[in-house]
């Protein structure tokens, strides 16, 4: 035993099982060193949910009215639709060994707030958010919007791993900020 990590001299089952003989990724399971699972190797997925409303209505200005809602449909509505989105922001990094936590979900909760949540809460989109003036308020765009915000906000931007936004439980935008 080193370093509280005891390292393995043989493989534990078949190649392509885990150490309790069921069905895994192979050398994941078993077959790679105890000792180069290190907390500091470590990346871990935080992700916090949020639930919001809003009101838009999807028109291009580049796009005459017949064009627009063809392409939008229902969407196009001049007086407006509604949507409760569900707002998942992933992030991505390494556990503090101090702290225990890539980051404080409470100071998440604050940064999301400050961030975005105070702008689109509960607004009309189009009419209350300077950004969407300009930009139609597509889902996807929304996530653009929500990581860039998030981007400006953040203490270490390089956590952003992703935002996911929900329309709808069938249309949902994912952006990593490529």
């Amino acid at each position: 035993m080193t370093g509280g990590h005891q390292t393995p001299t043989a493989t534990h089952g078949h190649p392509d099982t885990g150490r309790d003989g069921r069905a895994g990724p192979g050398p994941m399971y078993g077959m790679v060193p105890l000792a180069f699972r290190a907390v500091d190797v470590v990346l871990v997925y935080l992700y916090l949910l949020h639930f919001d409303m809003k009101e838009c209505c999807l028109q291009s200005s580049e796009l005459s009215d017949d064009e627009n809602f063809k392409l939008y449909s229902k969407c196009n509505n001049p007086n407006g639709h509604g949507h409760n989105y569900k707002v998942e922001l992933t992030l991505r990094g390494k556990v503090d060994p101090v702290t225990g936590m890539v980051m404080n979900i409470s100071d998440l909760k604050i940064y999301m707030k400050n961030g975005f949540l105070d702008l689109l809460d509960h607004k009309n989109l189009d009419k209350d958010v300077n950004y969407f003036e300009s930009t139609v308020s597509t889902v996807e765009n929304i996530a653009i919007f929500i990581w860039d915000r998030m981007a400006e906000c953040l203490p270490d931007p390089s956590l952003l791993y992703e935002v996911k936004v929900h329309e709808t439980d069938k249309n949902i935008a994912v952006y990593r900020g490529e």
